[in-house]
């Protein structure tokens, strides 16, 4: 009988623990990331500055250099600007717009990417995709899987409580993102890897189900180890289908409809997962969702996040055309305006009692 198997992109390290950021350069000279320690550190003028100044001594053959921002013109900067380095890793240190631009500019010039994140705001942090902003608005663009993830637990207590729970609702919704692709394989036949679909789901069963909260180093473990398995996930598949569905559409046309106004990606696809759950009749999910991300101080009505009802409605009206050639329960239910109202109104009854 012949074995079969398949080799999964994964890091090579993942390190999530309080003090990790101390044993940083150890790490990656023991696994042959960079034993000559010549690294390029890209980072921010916020949580990344002031940390080069705590890693800087133990990083003698870094280079740092500081990212304006997260559009593709910034990672273009930053790969020519490190190209003549000959580096042996790329490192993303910050939230997650450095590490999107460190990751575009890592695959445009060759080399690995090793991720540290600051914050937990979502679940970009190890995912193969650097979400970018262009001329036309913003770009999803296929990078390498990070060779290492190095998540410290302490810097992670330290950034405002706020991205904790953005990510919160973003390994949350993965439930509901789940759900959406097996109604897809059941109505259009696309396919499902059940891998990625059993490990992005597992994600978000354990945050959901976890009783600790952002004060508690266990939950924060829990939620790093969630995000971290959430974009390998995405890896196995090979898109975001495991982490992208009708909250997901939700969330971009809030994006697009009020560009001014919109909250968090976590809070959006937070708000838009429980209600999705409503929608396919998860009445009993979707109340014990809404409950837990109420716990967390997450939103679970558009008013929640400062919106209108009627501006609620016209989002999810609108949401399908956000990802064209995407099928979750919005397409499959096709729901008037009318239609829409109503069943927010019956979301909202099911949620308060």
């Amino acid at each position: 009988m012949p074995v079969l198997t398949r080799l999964i992109p994964s890091p090579v390290v993942v390190d999530i623990r309080a003090g990790a950021l101390d044993d940083l350069a150890g790490v990656l000279a023991d696994q042959r990331i960079s034993a000559s320690g010549k690294l390029a550190v890209a980072i921010s003028g916020g949580s990344g500055a002031v940390l080069r100044e705590r890693l800087a001594p133990a990083l003698p053959g870094a280079d740092w250099y500081e990212v304006g921002g997260g559009t593709l013109d910034n990672a273009i900067k930053l790969a020519d600007a490190m190209k003549s380095g000959h580096y042996d890793a790329v490192v993303g240190l910050g939230g997650g717009k450095i590490i999107d631009c460190a990751k575009y500019a890592a695959a445009r010039i060759g080399l690995p990417l090793v991720a540290v994140p600051t914050n937990l705001a979502h679940d970009g942090l190890c995912s193969p995709v650097a979400t970018l902003d262009n001329d036309a608005g913003r770009g999803s663009y296929g990078v390498p899987t990070p060779i290492a993830v190095v998540i410290d637990l302490d810097v992670i207590r330290a950034a405002p409580v706020r991205f904790v729970r953005s990510g919160i609702g973003d390994a949350v919704s993965n439930i509901s993102c789940i759900a959406d692709w097996e109604l897809s394989n059941r109505e259009t036949g696309e396919a499902i890897d059940g891998l990625a679909a059993a490990m992005a789901r597992q994600a978000g069963e354990a945050v959901l189900r976890h009783p600790g909260g952002v004060e508690d180093d266990g939950f924060l473990q829990v939620l790093a180890e969630g995000l971290v398995l959430t974009g390998i996930s995405m890896s196995i598949s090979g898109d975001s289908r495991p982490a992208s569905g009708a909250c997901h559409e939700i969330n971009h046309a809030f994006d697009i409809l009020f560009p001014k106004r919109a909250a968090s990606h976590g809070e959006q696809v937070a708000l838009g997962a429980a209600f999705a759950m409503h929608l396919r009749g998860a009445v009993e999910e979707s109340a014990l969702m809404a409950s837990v991300l109420r716990r967390h101080r997450l939103p679970v009505t558009p008013q929640d996040i400062g919106f209108s009802v009627d501006e609620f409605v016209r989002a999810v009206e609108f949401a399908p055309q956000t990802r064209p050639g995407r099928y979750t329960i919005l397409e499959h239910l096709d729901l008037s305006t009318d239609q829409i109202r109503d069943a927010y109104a019956d979301y909202a009854k099911t949620i308060r009692s």
